[in-house]
């Protein structure tokens, strides 16, 4: 056991020590955690700071997307740019990728070979169209969603591309049209596309056709359709809203976003609102036609839609006397242009040109009226005898456009034309609900 005093020494003399060592020990402590504090007051530890913030590789993960969208519809130098400031191994590898494209595309040899084709608004139920009243002109003038889809999956395999006039040629400094490269990887080729009369005439309703362009809750254009029953849906029944969502599937369709331009009318208003002050008075409603007109008609701009004048009145311009196309022009300057805003693009109402194929100049009055007064510097007429027809002059450019229809459908089912197959083969997209032979004539002038 030991002696009791020396083990009270003992314990007296190990709690001097401990006495002696605690100031040491705190110290220690103190410096410790003040060392700690600091290293986190100035951010990760090194092993840490080497790996980018989640923010960080978001960002890079989304201007990656963006560059691919971009070189995607052909636009090279945009994508470069935007993966130009990123120096993850991703956006490096993307970039090269994207170098690689570029080296491989090529310039259009000639662009006054660019195709131009046009749709009316499609037929979504060919019972009540084709069995109508008016299933003539609805059968010549006319092709269903069905035959739609089928002709633009092929029309896309083949390797066309859309693009907009504003493509083929633009105004140069010195006030000059000059034609612009197109610049596309080797088998692709640019095809303008064009929609004539989107204003859901009143003469279509009730006969399955779409009955308005809407904006949907996700901020998508669709169409509204009231089938037989009565029933009212929203939905891709019409060439807009179908041609957005397969650009988004495959956007190697549309060059840098183009879609295609919307001839419109004024006199049923524009796009199924009941809009024209002349036609149906200055109301609330009418007000109110426009207000919502014009939201679409943004959307549209938006996803890649031009707009065309196709005079207010639908008048034939070969015809028409200078007096009253200058009229017309004042109605849809003052109905229709608010709308869908500023336009370069005139498209002729029945394919009437105001010149025969010579080329135009303001010796011609209604040329220097249009052109110089109304600001069109893209005409389009209609010649389906030819793949193609362009005339680029001093100050505009002219283009025939193909009526892709049931009259052009049924004379290559005949034999009597080829200019369809270049796009696609015309038997394989034929809606077993087409009454067949379409009627060659007897019905309401298209255009």
């Amino acid at each position: 056991m030991g002696n009791p005093l020396e083990r009270t020494s003992r314990r007296l003399r190990n709690s001097s020590l401990w006495l002696r060592a605690l100031p040491l020990a705190l110290t220690v402590f103190l410096v410790v955690a003040c060392t700690a504090r600091s290293q986190e007051t100035k951010g990760p530890r090194s092993s840490e700071a080497a790996a980018p913030s989640s923010s960080a590789v978001s960002g890079d993960e989304d201007l990656i997307a963006t560059a691919k969208l971009q070189a995607a519809q052909y636009d090279y130098d945009a994508a470069v740019a935007t993966l130009s400031s990123l120096d993850s191994a991703a956006a490096q590898s993307e970039l090269a990728s994207v170098q690689a494209a570029k080296a491989q595309a090529v310039a259009w040899p000639d662009n006054t070979t660019i195709p131009h084709i046009f749709y009316h608004s499609l037929i979504v139920d060919p019972a009540r169209a084709f069995g109508g009243s008016q299933s003539v002109g609805f059968s010549q003038y006319m092709v269903t969603v069905s035959e739609f889809t089928k002709q633009l999956q092929q029309i896309y395999a083949n390797g066309f591309v859309l693009i907009h006039p504003q493509r083929i040629a633009t105004l140069g400094p010195g006030g000059k049209m000059t034609p612009i490269p197109i610049v596309l990887p080797p088998g692709k080729k640019p095809l303008v596309l064009s929609l004539d009369d989107l204003s859901y005439y009143e003469y279509m309703d009730g006969h399955g056709f779409a009955t308005n362009l809407v904006v949907n809750g996700d901020g998508k254009v669709v169409n509204t359709y009231t089938d037989a029953a009565g029933k009212t849906t929203e939905g891709n029944y019409d060439v807009v809203p179908i041609v957005d969502d397969f650009v988004r599937q495959h956007p190697d369709f549309a060059y840098r976003g183009d879609k295609g331009s919307i001839g419109l009318t004024g006199y049923n208003g524009v796009l199924g609102y009941r809009s024209s002050v002349k036609s149906y008075g200055d109301t609330p409603a009418t007000k109110n036609a426009q207000a919502q007109a014009k939201v679409v008609a943004d959307a549209l701009k938006a996803e890649g839609w031009n707009f065309a004048s196709h005079t207010w009145g639908h008048i034939n311009m070969t015809k028409s006397s200078l007096g009253w196309i200058t009229t017309d022009a004042k109605l849809w300057d003052t109905e229709v242009r608010p709308i869908v805003g500023d336009t370069h693009e005139l498209i002729y109402p029945f394919g009437a040109d105001i010149s025969s194929v010579t080329p135009y100049s303001n010796a011609n009055p209604k040329f220097a009226f249009l052109h110089g007064t109304e600001g069109f510097q893209y005409f389009f007429n209609v010649d389906a005898s030819r793949p193609f027809w362009m005339q680029i002059g001093p100050e505009s450019v002219r283009q025939a456009r193909i009526n892709i229809d049931g009259i052009t459908l049924q004379k290559t089912l005949d034999g009597k034309t080829t200019v369809l197959d270049q796009f696609f083969n015309t038997k394989s997209t034929i809606d077993p609900r087409r009454p067949l032979p379409v009627p060659l004539g007897g019905g309401a002038p298209g255009g």
